[in-house]
């Protein structure tokens, strides 16, 4: 039987009642569903990724939140945290009046004046000078370039006496001065931190709250997203079908000596390409069993879009094979036509050296 399997010629393409102007209106709709079914193929991978990267407990309630609505709670949110903070830098005020007001403050009130004072070498020791006039323009700042966080008045406040102590002796009066500030900054600061600490604790509760319902927003569009694509995959079969149904209708019908042929040029396939042969079948024949120790496909039942498909699947699949085979072929006269080429040099060159 091997005898007579067909090669690709024995298969022709097959002969259609389509016109030319109705073959190109069809190939022109089919490379429309192909870009529309590469569309949905990216809109799915990115619902994919997003359902793959989420980690919501599956205990926690799942409510429909719009976007729009997250975005005006977030700001919302965030103009309440922002008079929260503005309240707390209110409040700091009174300890850096207590600070700025101590008779051991007035050589920090203003920017050191290095010329006159002759510190050739204070930019060198200081890489970030600061002062308490510098830090009050901060705090009173209305363009929105003043502090935006307490913590940020404190550190410059402790910068104020670390540049002191950093670049004046010990033994000196200013870092005396500065060292003494120091520690009742610190005292009062102590009393202070636990707002600090508590407004801290709100922030990150709050940050987490928007995480979430901007975690729910995002699936409730990628939600609507899936059921989009749904309908959509659903109107591209839909519109395959229509397209099938219009080919096959234009189309002759399968004779029985090409299913014949379609049946010895099975015996010549790869396993995976039976493989694929079987998957071909199944999707006309849901009820066709593809993973069964013995399949039978019998030709007589199958319908032509499904009998049109095989033709040309096997009809493809032996061309290429034919190709693969001629490739190996040239591959393996070359090596043979270099090997006889190398022989015939290696005998001039001996004939060569027998004559001299």
């Amino acid at each position: 039987m091997a005898e007579s399997v067909p090669v690709s010629s024995d298969i022709p393409a097959g002969e259609s009642k389509i016109l030319p102007v109705e073959a190109e209106t069809i190939k022109q709709r089919v490379e429309e569903v192909v870009q529309w079914v590469d569309s949905l193929e990216h809109k799915l991978t990115e619902v994919e990724n997003f359902y793959s990267t989420i980690a919501v407990s599956n205990s926690s309630p799942r409510h429909v939140v719009e976007i729009r609505k997250v975005q005006q709670e977030a700001a919302r949110r965030e103009a309440v945290a922002a008079k929260r903070m503005h309240d707390l830098m209110r409040q700091f005020g009174t300890i850096f009046r207590q600070i700025t007001q101590h008779k051991c403050a007035w050589p920090f009130m203003h920017p050191v004046d290095v010329e006159s004072l002759g510190l050739d070498d204070y930019y060198e020791v200081i890489d970030e000078p600061m002062d308490f006039s510098t830090i009050k323009n901060q705090m009173e700042a209305k363009d929105g370039t003043g502090y935006k966080h307490v913590m940020q008045i404190y550190a410059d406040m402790r910068l104020v006496f670390e540049n002191a102590m950093k670049y004046n002796e010990d033994a000196s009066d200013v870092y005396s001065m500065a060292k003494t500030l120091l520690q009742k900054f610190e005292e009062k600061w102590a009393h202070f931190l636990p707002k600090v600490q508590e407004e801290e604790k709100i922030r990150e509760e709050e940050e987490k709250q928007a995480a979430m319902e901007a975690l729910l927003a995002k699936e409730a569009s990628h939600t609507k997203t899936t059921r989009d694509l749904s309908n959509e995959i659903c109107n591209v079969n839909d519109e395959l079908e229509k397209l099938r149904n219009v080919v096959v209708g234009r189309c002759r019908k399968i004779t029985s000596e090409e299913k014949r042929n379609i049946g010895f040029a099975l015996l010549k396939l790869s396993t995976d390409e039976l493989q694929k042969v079987l998957g071909i079948v199944a999707q006309a024949d849901p009820r066709f069993q593809t993973r069964a120790e013995e399949v039978t496909i019998e030709m007589d039942v199958l319908d032509e879009p499904t009998l049109w498909r095989l033709k040309f699947f096997v009809k493809d699949a032996l061309e290429n094979a034919k190709k693969k085979e001629e490739t190996i072929r040239t591959k393996q006269n070359n090596e043979v036509s270099n090997k006889r080429n190398a022989v015939n040099k290696l005998a001039e060159r001996r004939t060569k050296r027998t004559c001299l």
